[in-house]
């Protein structure tokens, strides 16, 4: 069973009056938005069985990391939800690099896999950029290979990073229009800050890379009509940065002094000035593992 599939209706319509009576921002709903993502894909894959094409994903492991293993459990459920065939490889802590670079050449000599995803981080005596390196471009679901990287800076085809994938599906199915606005990200890591810069771009907008050089770092984030905040450090983005009916995205998530999940951006302060932004969880988070999901399609499709 889906998570929520029998919602409280009043409680959802009662708090969205609350919301905006209290002048609150919009709340993007990013399980939702994933949810009809997979479901377009479920029936997308459906059609290419009928046809006689049935895709294959891998996954592999190196390790028992706990929150690894959540993640792979995650991708393999979605995986079966949408039709895509998972291979699992669960390999031990002390499996070699060249152990590792083997089964990956397999895979991509092998017809029936379309998509390989090594979980990350992977163990210290393994090179994490050879692995990348390794694995065929054209099966390279997860976007990172230099060439998928290449090919988004430069503005051509080809596989792009998860989270930010997912965080441009989150703005145009929610009516966020990025042409022309002006949109800051805080963070340039060659997962989230730097493809996200990219895919703005691609969709005309304004935007600024800032990092922990940036001077003056609220000034420029007060700027922003759409800000993505990917840095690392909870809570650290209050209202005080956020100019007056922006869009917030938060990629962060951590666990707070009580233990609860929480993003990099203080959600109560920014709900207050913000017009919409995603929860922490519920967000951002939901979305990479539907896009890499969509990854693999299109990786049967080439």
């Amino acid at each position: 069973m889906i998570e929520n599939d029998f919602p409280d209706i009043e409680k959802i319509l009662r708090k969205m009056t609350n919301r905006k009576e209290k002048n609150m921002a919009r709340l993007i709903d990013g399980k939702k938005i994933s949810q009809q993502i997979k479901d377009e894909l479920k029936e997308k894959v459906a059609a290419m069985k009928s046809e006689g094409k049935e895709i294959g994903m891998a996954v592999i492991q190196v390790g028992n990391d706990p929150a690894s293993s959540v993640y792979v459990g995650n991708k393999k459920k979605a995986c079966e939800y949408i039709g895509i065939r998972s291979e699992s490889y669960e390999l031990p802590e002390e499996t070699t690099q060249e152990e590792l670079i083997t089964l990956i050449g397999k895979l991509n000599d092998d017809d029936r896999i379309h998509g390989i995803l090594v979980q990350l981080p992977v163990p210290k005596h393994i090179d994490e950029d050879t692995v990348i390196k390794a694995i065929s471009p054209r099966k390279d679901v997860d976007g990172f290979h230099p060439q998928s990287v290449g090919a988004l800076s430069i503005g051509q085809k080809g596989f792009v990073s998860c989270t930010p994938a997912g965080i441009i599906q989150l703005l145009k199915r929610s009516n966020v229009d990025i042409e022309g606005r002006e949109c800051v990200v805080i963070g340039r890591s060659n997962i989230v800050g730097k493809p996200m810069a990219l895919l703005l771009l691609r969709e005309n907008g304004t935007v600024t890379v800032t990092h922990s050089k940036t001077r003056d770092l609220k000034e420029v984030c007060r700027r922003a009509d759409i800000l993505v905040v990917a840095v690392g450090r909870p809570k650290m983005i209050d209202a005080s940065y956020v100019k007056e009916g922006a869009v917030v995205i938060d990629v962060g998530i951590h666990r707070d002094e009580n233990n609860r999940l929480c993003g990099d951006v203080d959600f109560e302060s920014v709900e207050q000035v913000a017009s919409a932004i995603t929860p922490v969880p519920g967000g951002v988070g939901p979305m990479t593992i539907a896009m890499l999901m969509n990854n693999c399609v299109e990786a049967a499709l080439l």
